[in-house]
């Protein structure tokens, strides 16, 4: 049943790099865990990041079931009370100054709600971001992503100034340094630098960098935007993860988690004081504030609190650093893990498994982990990652290790020879 519904899937739709042909079909989801068509079970260390309250939340659902027979959906020009209330709700978590909201429906166009707001507050257009970022697939967030993009895609906005991203060797002092140079070297003035305050492949920011970075933008009248589509909402032991490196943002983007896993909805979150243009329409969608969706959001941001979920993905952080250390003692192919709260990468050694860093060994990762019933996707040429929901139990943990174990073993043993059809080809990137 899984053959034959993937083989109906490549035929039906258009094929592009991380998502299709699929690896399988699923017929289920809770929790941690996915079902394929054919019965077999994974835990889910990846989730395309929207799982913060696992798969298929009992009470997101039955929520949903009750507004369902009330509104299902709100025309525009129009408001409701779950769109309201989810907007009270974020802003009441914003530390700072007051802030005002936008909702959209996927991460992408959200970036470009806070790139329109940056461009009217500041009179500019131009902007700065990190080389090997993803910021999601519009022509305005997918510029800023790919500071070279394929030739055929044709041109993209234009202004986009790209830095090294701190994750690289020397990268934090070359990041500075590609700044300071974008600052100078604009001419029409750079309007926002816009960048993941923790990036999703793990990569922790070193201390001090993004205070230097909002030195930058305060001394050039430029907007710091972060990019917490994949990592806010507690997934990293703070509410926000911008809370981490002590630096406060104009604006950030939300995104993924926010619809429980089961509605797409993302919101911008930013300064009153960008609030200049009432004139235009900087985020007017069919689904701006739609009930279903925003109840979604605001049902998922209710069980974090109620649930101490935020707490819960700090202390978890803890004890799964800990254990993968325990676990590289026993398997060498295992270096340790990085990341914060349970945004985590698991980072291997391709010496230990006679491989080389690159596609090829983390085809191998990913293929012995899903062997393993583990559903994982690389985090760069050496890492897969390790996210887990921040409902998981204690016992799951435990399954889990159980099965990294042995897909540590089974890699470095080559008993599982990479192919194609064993995981997701892209690399370090989060789909939309």
């Amino acid at each position: 049943m899984t053959n034959n519904l993937v083989d109906r899937d490549a035929a039906a739709f258009f094929h592009q790099e991380s998502s299709s042909p699929c690896i399988s079909a699923l017929r289920g989801a809770q929790g941690i865990w996915l079902e394929d068509m054919d019965g077999r079970r994974f835990i889910d260390l990846h989730g395309n990041t929207v799982h913060h309250i696992g798969h298929r939340h009992p009470e997101v659902v039955a929520a949903l079931k009750r507004q369902l027979e009330t509104l299902p959906f709100s025309p525009r020009r129009f408001t409701n009370e779950p769109a309201v209330a989810l907007a009270e709700k974020l802003l009441a978590r914003w530390p700072g100054a007051p802030a005002k909201v936008l909702f959209a429906t996927g991460g992408s166009d959200a970036i470009e709600i806070a790139l329109k707001l940056a461009r009217v507050a500041t009179g500019r257009h131009e902007t700065i971001s990190l080389e090997g970022s993803y910021h999601g697939h519009g022509f305005g967030a997918f510029g800023l992503s790919e500071a070279r993009p394929d030739a055929r895609l044709g041109p993209l906005l234009p202004g986009r100034r790209h830095a090294t991203g701190y994750w690289a060797e020397g990268g934090a002092e070359r990041m500075l340094e590609d700044m300071r140079r974008a600052f100078a070297q604009s001419e029409g003035g750079i309007a926002a630098v816009i960048a993941e305050p923790i990036r999703s492949n793990c990569h922790v920011p070193p201390e001090g960098l993004w205070q230097e970075v909002r030195r930058l933008c305060d001394q050039h009248g430029a907007l710091l935007i972060f990019d917490e589509i994949p990592s806010g909402l507690g997934k990293t032991g703070r509410f926000f993860a911008f809370e981490h490196v002590g630096v406060a943002p104009d604006a950030v983007v939300l995104s993924k988690g926010l619809g429980g896993g089961i509605l797409p909805i993302a919101a911008v979150i930013a300064d009153a004081r960008l609030n200049v243009a009432p004139e235009l329409d900087l985020g007017h969608y069919t689904h701006e504030k739609n009930p279903l969706t925003a109840l979604a959001a605001l049902t998922t941001i209710e069980i974090i609190e109620r649930d101490g979920l935020v707490e819960r993905a700090a202390e978890l952080e803890k004890q799964i650093m800990a254990r993968i250390a325990k676990v590289a003692r026993r398997a060498p192919s295992i270096v340790g893990a990085r990341g914060r709260g349970l945004l985590l990468a698991v980072e291997f050694d391709p010496a230990a498994c006679d491989m080389t860093a690159g596609p090829e060994f983390t085809a191998s990762l990913v293929s012995a982990c899903m062997a393993e019933g583990l559903s994982t996707t690389d985090k760069g040429c050496a890492s897969v990652g390790f996210s887990l929901p921040m409902t998981v139990t204690d016992a799951e943990l435990d399954i889990v290790f159980e099965r990294l174990e042995r897909a540590a073993a089974a890699v470095q043993s080559s008993s599982l020879a990479p192919t194609q059809e064993n995981g997701p080809s892209g690399a370090e990137r989060r789909s939309s």
